[in-house]
């Protein structure tokens, strides 16, 4: 089945980095990192500087970052991808990854 997002809140922010598409961003406009508090996702890649849409509540399509569990509560990796993890959790896995690189849809708590 391939996941379908239902977005109800986008921002706009600054890309203080280059951003990959369908990856968390942090409150400085980069790709969110680990450990770190998460404001949405990225729908599109942008390049720093440029104006770029922030998906912030509803349900999002994330990359992620290796096997995660539908249900599973997930947070950034190094890179911005989804993981299963409890520390600065961005919501919850809608559907399973079953590697790196797929692309899940992820309820985020907003």
């Amino acid at each position: 089945m391939t996941p379908t997002k239902k977005i109800v809140l986008v921002t706009t922010a600054q890309a203080g980095a280059p951003i990959v598409a369908n990856r968390f961003i942090g409150f400085d406009g980069k790709q969110a990192k680990a450990a770190a508090p998460v404001l949405g996702v990225s729908p599109r890649d942008a390049e720093a500087g440029d104006t770029m849409a922030v998906e912030c509540i509803g349900i999002a399509l994330v990359e992620a970052g290796g096997a995660v569990a539908a249900g599973a509560k997930v947070a950034a990796d190094a890179n911005g991808c989804a993981v299963a993890g409890e520390t600065q959790a961005a919501g919850y896995a809608v559907t399973a990854a079953a590697a790196a690189g797929d692309v899940i849809a992820v309820l985020l708590k907003g």
